[in-house]
């Protein structure tokens, strides 16, 4: 026991000296909020330096293709309940708090003045995760900027089968939809002062959409992450134990890890939804946010990207409906039809469920050989444990809003330099170019090339082989649960083990709700 007691003293001691500094940048908690960031605060922490492909003056947008998750929404009804479970607690300490200092004042002055008293914003409310207004601004000011980015996609007049809206039937995506088509199609019409126009909004019933909710129909899938989670809870738990004991040693109040993943919780709301960062933000030091945000990152990315191949796999229907109209455009282009009467646009908005396996399809965020791992379905690490570096961050690959784009381009030969064809495909990810590791890194793909390189090793699988098959509990663990060359996360494999002993029946159940 003594020497469990002096190891644990090391490792928190050692946290401190590895936290990230805020001398060179502002630290701004919005930008380190996982998937629950809003669109704009993703946007302005996109800043990897990639150099997007100059895109020859004679190439013309024939075609586009996008996938977008719905907008900032309010909690779920079984958040609101956890936040008003969540005051009762505070209270219950702050009482504690005022009787053990037994008048002395100063002992209390430590705790936060509005902890004292907080109720919870969304109190007393009995349905949750509707898309918010925020949310609709995100969409709305989306479809005006695609609108005007893409000009020759969108002049045509409004018909359903020439621009192809689609959404899921959860409310917050199909209201998303409305929204982004409002912004779309505005002052293209004739109904009230901003001259909005009706448009189409087609969703597929919950029970067969395997296009955009393939994860609803996926048994394997469902299966893995049933028998997964558990192992993910206790990856997460070392986080949660160090970040409230320094929230037990700083406030002097007696807070669990179930409290401490509350008030990240918490924190993820106000920062987000209501740009309030003075609170339950402030209550942890920029460094315990980086290691909060990393278990969100890293349950994210077993569970749903990279971590297991099911997690993509099963979006290939997507990757096909993608592909197939690209090449639907390519045969109306080819055949001269008339402009207008042939699909320019294909639009979706689902969920993060869907954009973060549609962007693993298309190898986004990956380095080194990692597109050539994933290709051969062989394991990759995880996302390193801050201070060290990672391109998968919940809040760049999803964010509220975060889209896909593919821009169909037809280029005359001799303008490319490219015996290839004539067909090109630009990714967009949140509207900035991204390279693609299957095309050489580049952003700006030969059609063909993107074809046999990115999409066709994914589609020797279809989804009924993926999903419909019975797998036993040793394969439905992760690709690679715990990478060996990281020192960072054997260390945290050990410091599992140290700390939570017989105690993982009694790990918080925090998950990210995408």
């Amino acid at each position: 026991m003594a020497i469990k007691i002096a190891l644990f003293g090391l490792l928190f001691l050692w946290s401190p000296l590895v936290s990230p500094s805020s001398a060179d940048e502002p630290f701004d908690v919005r930008q380190h909020l996982s998937t629950v960031s809003s669109y704009s605060a993703a946007r302005a922490s996109n800043s990897d330096g990639f150099e997007a492909s100059k895109i020859p003056d004679d190439c013309s947008v024939v075609h586009l293709n996008l996938v977008a998750r719905h907008g900032t929404r309010a909690p779920t009804r079984k958040r609101i309940k956890e936040l008003d479970e969540l005051a009762i607690k505070l209270e219950s300490l702050l009482s504690d708090a005022r009787h053990e200092a037994q008048g002395n004042v100063e002992s209390l002055q430590r705790i936060p003045g509005w902890l004292w008293g907080w109720k919870s914003p969304w109190k007393g409310r009995l349905k949750g995760g509707e898309l918010i207004s925020k949310g609709e601004d995100e969409l709305y000011d989306l479809g005006i900027r695609v609108r005007d980015r893409f000009p020759e996609i969108f002049s045509a007049e409004y018909h359903p089968d020439i621009y192809t809206i689609t959404a899921t039937q959860v409310p917050r995506a199909s209201a998303s939809a409305v929204a982004f088509g409002m912004g779309l199609f505005s002052g293209r019409g004739s109904l009230g002062p901003g001259k909005h126009r009706a448009f189409s909004v087609i969703s597929e019933s919950r029970a067969s959409d395997i296009c955009l909710r393939f994860f609803d129909r996926c048994q394997t899938y469902k299966e893995f992450r049933k028998n997964q989670e558990p192992a993910v809870d206790k990856l997460k738990e070392p986080v949660l134990h160090e970040v409230s004991s320094a929230l037990v040693a700083r406030f002097k109040l007696n807070f669990t890890k179930q409290d401490t993943a509350s008030l990240w919780f918490l924190c993820k709301q106000e920062a987000s939804l209501l740009n309030i960062t003075n609170q339950a933000c402030s209550l942890f030091s920029p460094y315990e946010v980086s290691l909060l945000e990393w278990t969100d990152d890293l349950e994210g990315f077993i569970l749903k990207g990279y971590g297991k191949a099911v997690n993509y796999r099963m979006g290939v229907p997507l990757l096909q409906d993608v592909v197939e109209s690209i090449e639907q455009a390519i045969i109306a282009n080819e055949g001269n039809h008339v402009r207008g009467t042939f699909e320019k646009a294909r639009l979706r908005f689902a969920h993060a469920e869907t954009i973060v396996p549609f962007s693993c399809l298309l190898g986004l965020f990956l380095h080194g050989s990692g597109f050539e791992q994933i290709q051969r379905e062989e394991p990759l690490e995880l996302p390193p444990k801050p201070p060290l570096e990672r391109s998968w961050r919940g809040s760049t690959v999803a964010p509220f809003a975060g889209n896909n784009m593919l821009v169909l381009y037809s280029c005359p030969a001799n303008s490319t330099g490219n015996d290839r064809g004539k067909y090109y495909v630009q990714v967009l990810h949140n509207e900035n170019p991204v390279p693609m590791p299957g095309c050489g890194n580049t952003d700006f793909c030969p059609f063909d090339v993107f074809k046999e390189r990115v999409v066709n090793p994914h589609l020797k699988h279809d989804f009924n082989s993926i999903c419909n098959v019975q797998l036993d509990t040793r394969r439905l663990q992760p690709e690679h649960p715990i990478p060996p060359s990281s020192n960072l996360n054997k260390l945290m494999k050990f410091f599992c083990w140290l700390l939570t002993g017989k105690s993982e029946a009694h790990s918080p159940k925090q998950k990210i709700e995408l």
